[in-house]
């Protein structure tokens, strides 16, 4: 699949291309872990310690194998959550989803893997949390852009245009 053809966005008819698709799981993959990680640094414990659970999911628990792991779950939510997304308050069905999300990866990882229910379970909600509305904000803001402003196409980031409110003044400047 070429990454600049768009995939159709079911229940609001949008479309998201692969390449926003990877830019978001990215994002949201990289940022998204702050909660755990400040939590794990506030308690004196490893800030790798989630990835190195996650590294669990591929066998043994590493850090190479945590980010791996954790790399393409991301991106597999992040296509899952580019076409069920709505148009209107993104940000918030994306945090409401990555609560689901919390559930399905914990509660199913969790029973299998024990150094994932090992860890600290409100950090991980909020990461998955956070995942959810950073998906949210990046694909809403790649949305809001022209067309021809997306990367490598040229063209200047305008934002959209507001209608003014029926009472200002529409005739010179405003003083």
């Amino acid at each position: 699949m070429a990454l600049d053809k768009p995939v159709p966005m079911a229940p609001a008819g949008a479309c998201r291309r692969p390449a926003d698709v990877i830019r978001a799981a990215v994002v949201a993959g990289t940022l998204s872990g702050v909660p755990s990680t400040l939590h794990a640094v506030l308690r004196w414990d490893s800030p790798l310690g989630a990835t190195r659970a996650a590294g669990t999911l591929l066998g043994r628990p590493s850090a190479v194998r945590g980010l791996v792991a954790h790399g393409l779950i991301s991106l597999g939510w992040a296509a899952v959550l580019a076409r069920m997304l709505p148009r209107r308050r993104p940000v918030l069905a994306g945090a409401v989803a990555g609560g689901l999300i919390a559930v399905v990866d914990l509660g199913v990882a969790g029973r299998r893997f024990p150094a994932i229910r090992a860890l600290p379970v409100v950090p991980q909600v909020l990461d998955h949390l956070a995942f959810g509305a950073l998906i949210g904000i990046v694909l809403d803001r790649r949305a809001l852009r022209p067309s021809g402003a997306r990367s490598g196409q040229g063209g200047a980031h305008t934002a959209p245009t507001v209608p003014a409110p029926e009472w200002a003044p529409t005739d010179g400047p405003i003083s």
